[in-house]
């Protein structure tokens, strides 16, 4: 590409010049011929003669001669005889003898007919075709030199390019081999195109890497606290199979049914918790966040005054519509209230705030109960996570997490505080 724009360049250059040393050439021509031919009109034949013979000496390009009707030189500078076609030619680039030292270049002349004669004025063009020549051999230089530095600079291109590439093939060939934990090296303070795939492929691996993560602690998760309950289903199956009387036996079935529900919470909150982590953005719709905590609010007040607390509603601002999804994030906040329910009873208040500012918006359930220490509140967040005040509450440890992948959907976070005394759960929204 760049030999063929130079030689679209030097073309344009070569016929530029070329066209303008023949328009001047072509001006002079005409000019001179013009002069001559007013001679000849005002003052004959003779005076032109005179004229013609008294061409310039220092100048050896000059063509100025009278022909016959046949092109034979009759008077001044030209072959002997003519090779080009004795007619009217008001400018014309040719050769005007087939042989000798007039054959070696082109000339450009004109030819007038002055009575039974011809006036021949022209100019051999050797000194532009030299200039020309010494034109078309720099272009060439330039041309030679830019296809050298062209391949030069493609060739660094292509090594560069292929290192950088390089780099991110490896990282993504040590991913498909299982290897989560490589990441693309990126240059301080770079932001090419190379900076902006690696960042956005360093993103995706960890976030990869944090669900292959999350997944192996579900996975083993599940598979050890399944095993006491699915253990206790099993003895209490056994039990009721061996029972004879009715009412032992009707026990031992509502025990089955407590413990089988317990094994079907924990499995719908694992797919909640999946369903909220694969949710698309695409699905967010425009909720007023006031209007939402006040329906929230209507929904469980009657379940908290029943169980013998006081619910306070506290609306700390009236913030435009946010991109929300609705049934994730009134979900995340029944969990809050369900816990501080469970949790905080002996408090007997539970408050809903929320709370303003100009980058956030924050839902947070306020108790007065025991609340959790600042050492164990990685522990209640980390999924299955029980701390030993919840362990004899029914319960699988999952409210927190799915409170957690529903903040991480919306781009916000999870915050835990201490109410002195009590606890203050709370997730927190960007604006």
């Amino acid at each position: 590409m760049a030999l063929v724009s130079n030689l679209v360049l030097v073309g344009f250059v070569w016929k530029h010049t070329r066209d303008v040393a023949l328009a001047a050439t072509r001006r002079e021509m005409v000019e001179q011929s013009d002069a001559l031919l007013d001679i000849w009109r005002e003052e004959g034949l003779r005076e032109l003669a005179a004229a013609v013979d008294d061409r310039p000496p220092g100048d050896p390009s000059l063509v100025i001669a009278i022909l016959d009707a046949v092109g034979r030189r009759r008077l001044g500078y030209a072959p002997p005889r003519v090779a080009v076609p004795i007619t009217a030619t008001p400018f014309r680039v040719a050769h005007l003898a087939a042989e000798g030292s007039w054959a070696d270049h082109d000339t450009g002349y004109v030819l007038t007919p002055i009575g039974d004669r011809w006036l021949l004025v022209g100019r051999n063009l050797d000194v532009i075709e030299a200039e020309q020549h010494a034109i078309e051999r720099a272009l060439a230089l330039a041309v030679t030199l830019s296809l050298a530095l062209g391949i030069a600079a493609g060739l660094v291109l292509a090594r560069y390019v292929g290192a950088r590439l390089d780099r991110i093939a490896r990282v993504i060939e040590a991913a498909g081999e299982g290897d989560l934990s490589r990441r693309v090296p990126t240059l301080a303070g770079r932001a090419d195109a190379f900076d902006r795939l690696a960042a956005r492929l360093n993103a995706m691996l960890g976030k990869v890497e944090r669900l292959m993560g999350e997944l192996r602690i579900v996975t083993d998760s599940l598979a050890h606290d399944l095993r006491s309950p699915l253990a206790r289903l099993r003895t209490k199956t056994e039990q009721a199979l061996m029972v004879t009387d009715s009412a032992q036996r009707d026990a031992a079935l509502g025990g089955l049914l407590v413990e089988t529900d317990l094994v079907m919470r924990m499995l719908t909150m694992v797919i909640e918790i999946s369903r909220a982590e694969s949710v698309s953005r695409t699905r967010f719709t425009p909720v007023e966040p006031a209007e939402l905590v006040e329906e929230i609010a209507d929904l469980y007040e009657p379940l908290v005054e029943d169980s013998g607390l006081r619910f306070l509603v506290a609306v700390e601002g009236r913030p435009p519509p946010v991109p929300l999804h609705r049934e994730l994030v009134s979900q995340a906040v029944g969990n809050l209230i369900d816990n501080a329910l469970k949790y905080g009873a002996a408090g007997g208040v539970v408050t809903l705030r929320l709370t303003v500012t100009p980058a956030d918006i924050a839902i947070r359930v306020e108790d007065r109960g025991p609340g959790i220490a600042a050492a164990d509140r990685v522990e209640a967040m980390r999924r299955f996570g029980r701390l030993d005040v919840a362990r004899t509450k029914p319960g699988a440890g999952l409210g927190m997490a799915l409170i957690e992948a529903v903040a991480h959907l919306h781009g916000g976070r999870v915050e835990l505080a201490n109410n002195a005394p009590g606890l203050i759960a709370g997730i927190v929204l960007p604006r």
